[in-house]
């Protein structure tokens, strides 16, 4: 043994995965389903009979979370499939950089800078003019597999 000791960078998921796997018979319609590496939502499910050689499958259509693109996939229904870590956290919108950033207030009251604009028209445009007439807003912040978006927004009165 050495005499050295080791220090180790304590980080808040610990080094979870960002998935976690689930029986594809047991995923649902609005559910979380992760397909070609991307998390998604499930909008549609169908099974299919067991066939010849055994396996029901489980045909998947899914939105991204992110960027909205419609996915698919096919998977017997015995196998498992990754299903995404996704959390939601409210931030107090504090305020918009000219380069298209924001800047939030974060429960433990520091600022989070890291993060853009959302690049949904309507939502960009309902932040924007919330901003622009002094309206004190929340906004939902969407995490899954090391990406982040803001997806939603609360107006909770005048500043």
């Amino acid at each position: 043994m050495s005499g050295e000791e080791h220090h180790f960078e304590s980080k808040a998921d610990a080094g979870a995965s960002k998935t976690f796997p689930q029986q594809a018979g047991t995923i649902r319609k609005n559910g979380y389903i992760v397909i070609k590496n991307r998390p998604c939502k499930v909008v549609e499910v169908s099974t299919s009979k067991t066939g010849k050689h055994g396996h029901a499958k489980c045909h998947f259509v899914a939105i991204d979370i992110f960027t909205g693109k419609k996915l698919e996939d096919i998977v017997p229904s015995s196998h498992n499939c990754d299903v995404p870590h996704v959390n939601r956290i409210d931030y107090q919108l504090i305020d918009i950089s000219e380069d298209g950033f924001v800047s939030l207030l974060t429960e433990t009251g520091g600022t989070k800078d890291d993060l853009r604009l959302p690049t949904d028209e309507n939502l960009l445009s309902q932040i924007k003019d919330g901003f622009a007439e002094g309206k004190d807003l929340v906004v939902s912040v969407m995490s899954s597999m090391g990406e982040e978006q803001i997806c939603a927004l609360k107006d909770i009165g005048p500043k």
